[in-house]
């Protein structure tokens, strides 16, 4: 049996290695306004999205069923 360390460890240790030099990683305020692009493509997206329905079950878990024409 080898007595190599895990790759978790192994590659925890070489990130660790990695922030000397270029430091830790950067974090973002969520107090910002959230922006919106209104273009062709989240428009076409949104038309895509309007031929489903999602269900929810019970656990939480959700899935797509193409929406019935009345």
């Amino acid at each position: 049996m080898s007595n190599k360390d895990p790759l978790s460890t192994r590659f925890m240790a070489a990130t660790g290695k990695l922030r000397m030099f270029f430091g830790p990683a950067q974090r973002g305020s969520t107090d910002g306004p959230i922006v919106y692009l209104d273009d062709e493509a989240q428009r076409q997206r949104q038309a895509e999205l309007q031929q489903w329905t999602v269900v929810r079950n019970p656990d939480g878990s959700t899935y797509l069923t193409p929406k019935r024409e009345q």
